[in-house]
């Protein structure tokens, strides 16, 4: 919809209508804005009148009139309708003001036309664009693992099975050890691809099905692997400003913070946020890995995304390195956003030493054999490396200041939710 002067064709959905004597009112919407057009019943033939006293809420419909600058009009312009045309008629629409957000998630399909979701999915695809970009700045090269595997990253309770032929494989937590295959080829590689994680959890942040974006690299070590993600995030924060003003305005999102992303984060070690949160009343024992109220009331004390190193290696996935100053816990970091959305980043230098990990997973009890393929890439030419995973819904209910993940995502599935 690009507003200008004269006359004006138009076509869209009906947003929000109001019928009068002598005037009918209807807000059509696009995928561009909204714009209100009003049919004057001394102006227009009979026929043109009579189909927009049938018009209902989400009729699609094409227009044609003068537009004009309106100040009291919803976006500011008015179109004076000479010419209208029914698409399609709709039923009475089973969305009104008065519903419940399960109501909503089950009437997803419908419910993707709000002015809202409309907002949060461009700002999305800015993301995504922001990162396609910045991996593109830095010479990484974008590639297409697979989602059915036949072994665990991140953990085996949290992996859906599905019957595979006549065996069994497992739908992927993460596409990490492939892209690790990768980088002996191709030295920095990226991906962006579905994740599946089968937590039985109904918080507000969590999705059994989410993007992932995913990066690894040869050569990277521990700090510039750091400096790399501050640099991504902060990259996704300035563009996000630059381009979905109108739409983070809606959302009401302050476009000044976001600006004000910029590298250095704070840093923080796992002992110093333990000390940290004890001074703020929460004593947590050595070892246990930060829950959802530590990581909230660790931002309380920063305003940009907050970097935490070094967690114990018990709490951690056994492909990570330990610190070669304190063997009891590994290169690894969690980036945790601003606000109360939580970790949004996890990612660590990867561990090169074979025995390391075959120790690591035999204490997870896993087998070894289900391993071989990937203790293959330290045995020819293996390299330092590290990589990163970052969950796009999260960042986008940070960034879209949202109260629900499920609306940072199309058709969100969740423990109780595979419908629409």
């Amino acid at each position: 919809m690009d507003a200008g002067k004269g006359k004006f064709n138009i076509r869209g959905w009906v947003y929000r209508e109001r019928k009068g004597k002598n005037n009918i009112f209807i807000i059509l919407r696009d995928s561009t804005n909204i714009i209100q057009c009003v049919v004057k019943k001394e102006k227009v033939n009979k026929d043109v009148w009579e189909k927009a006293e049938k018009v209902t809420i989400e009729s699609s419909l094409e227009i044609s009139g003068n537009i004009k600058k309106d100040k009291r009009a919803t976006g500011g312009y008015e179109i004076e309708v000479e010419e209208l045309n029914i698409v399609n008629l709709a039923q009475p629409f089973p969305i009104t003001k008065d519903y419940s957000p399960e109501f909503l998630l089950e009437k997803r399909h419908l419910w993707l036309r709000s002015r809202k979701l409309t907002a949060v999915m461009k700002v999305k695809e800015t993301i995504l664009d922001a990162s396609r970009e910045f991996f593109k700045m830095n010479g990484w090269h974008e590639v297409t693992p697979p989602i059915i595997t036949s072994t665990a990253c991140e953990g085996g309770s949290t992996l859906f099975q599905l019957k595979y032929f006549n065996d069994i494989a497992y739908l992927s937590q993460s596409a990490q050890l492939y892209l690790e295959a990768l980088i002996f080829s191709l030295e920095k590689v990226w991906s962006l691809t579905p994740s599946f994680r089968a937590e039985k959890s109904k918080t507000s942040r969590h999705l059994a099905e989410y993007w992932h974006l995913e990066g690894e690299a040869a050569w990277l070590d521990f700090e510039g692997l750091l400096k790399f993600m501050e640099g991504l995030i902060s990259h996704i924060c300035q563009r996000v400003a630059e381009k979905n003003e109108k739409e983070l305005k809606f959302l009401g999102r302050d476009i000044e913070t976001l600006k004000k992303i910029k590298p250095p984060f704070p840093r923080i070690t796992y002992d110093e946020a333990l000390k940290i949160l004890e001074k703020d009343g929460i004593k947590i024992k050595w070892g246990k890995d930060l829950r959802t109220i530590e990581e909230d009331t660790l931002m309380k004390h920063y305003e940009k995304p907050l970097i935490v190193t070094k967690y114990p290696k018990e709490v951690k996935a056994f492909y990570m390195k330990e610190d070669p100053n304190n063997p009891k816990v590994v290169l690894c970091c969690d980036i945790i956003a601003p606000e109360g959305y939580g970790e949004i980043i996890g990612s660590s230098e990867r561990e090169t030493d074979i025995n390391k990990l075959i120790k690591r997973l035999k204490e997870s009890g896993e087998d070894i054999k289900n391993y071989e393929w990937y203790l293959d890439l330290r045995r020819y030419g293996s390299v330092p490396h590290s990589g990163f995973g970052m969950g796009v819904e999260r960042v986008v209910s940070w960034i879209c200041k949202l109260d629900n993940i499920k609306d940072a995502i199309p058709f969100p599935r969740t423990m109780l939710r595979k419908y629409p």
